[in-house]
């Protein structure tokens, strides 16, 4: 189930994060093996994340490679080590939406993009070389595997940001 679109206002939340490319094919192999090395990184920085690991989508291109960062949010800012890094979610207007089980990403983020043309809304986007520059879209996985086994009860947010003029 995907559901309703809305709009929010949300501050810069620090994070720590691994920057990779993947495929489309790919990422359902990367994502859990990224969260799961900045999860043990963490761990042993003894650091709890103070959110759900996400995926922050920098550039897309779908039928070629997707550059972007797997991470958890968290309170303050911490260095990274050179394979994980530190960076900051952005603060702005996003528009975003839950979805229901683990099919229904890419019909998700379509949803939540032409319920944002239709409303007349600007994406904190632009065209580059290597495919869509993005400067927040975001999926946070919002159920923890290990307390729900099921997937088709997994809920996860798609949130994108805004351009600044709106």
């Amino acid at each position: 189930m995907i559901g309703k679109p809305k709009l929010e206002e949300r501050t810069e939340q620090h994070y720590v994060g691994i920057h990779t490319q993947a495929t489309m094919q790919e990422l359902g192999t990367v994502i859990p093996q990224c969260i799961g090395e900045v999860a043990t990184w963490l761990d042993k920085q003894g650091v709890a994340p103070s959110g759900a690991p996400f995926t922050r989508y920098l550039i897309i291109d779908m039928a070629a490679m997707l550059e972007i960062e797997v991470g958890f949010p968290v309170v303050s800012a911490l260095p990274g080590d050179g394979r994980v890094t530190e960076g900051t979610i952005p603060a702005g207007r996003y528009a975003s939406l839950i979805y229901d089980g683990t099919d229904d990403d890419i019909e998700a983020n379509k949803v939540l993009l032409l319920w944002g043309q239709d409303q007349g809304l600007k994406w904190d986007t632009w065209y580059t070389e290597k495919g869509d520059g993005w400067g927040g879209r975001f999926e946070f996985s919002l159920t923890n595997p290990q307390d729900e086994p099921d997937q088709s009860k997994w809920q996860t947010e798609v949130a994108i940001r805004l351009a600044d003029s709106q």
